[in-house]
């Protein structure tokens, strides 16, 4: 994982760094696969890496708790998803998210 070099204090920050890198796509959690919407594919778990993971904990508010993905897919294709966690987290989504393989 390679977020040793980068800090943010926003997710909003997070974001638009990561899309500047390359991370333009945008992954939704449905059905038990992750759907990149913008080119129509959906992969499964043995398809996807994690490249760099991000944690962000509300100062105020719970519900602000989120954790930012950056996703590489084994055909090169380069997104982002975000997760919230503790109790308002997805469990299924969490889950799967959770079964990626980490990177090198």
């Amino acid at each position: 994982m390679k977020a040793d070099h980068y800090n943010y204090a926003t997710v909003s920050q997070a974001l638009a760094d990561l899309k500047s890198r390359g991370y333009v796509d945008e992954f939704d959690f449905k059905d038990d696969y992750l759907f990149c919407d913008r080119k129509g594919i959906q992969f499964n778990p043995l398809e996807l890496k994690i490249t760099e993971v991000y944690r962000f904990e509300g100062a105020s508010d719970p519900e602000d708790s989120s954790v930012v993905y950056a996703i590489e897919s084994a055909s090169g294709l380069k997104g982002l998803i975000v997760d919230a966690y503790g109790m308002y987290a997805d469990e299924k989504k969490s889950a799967f998210i959770n079964s990626l393989k980490m990177a090198d």
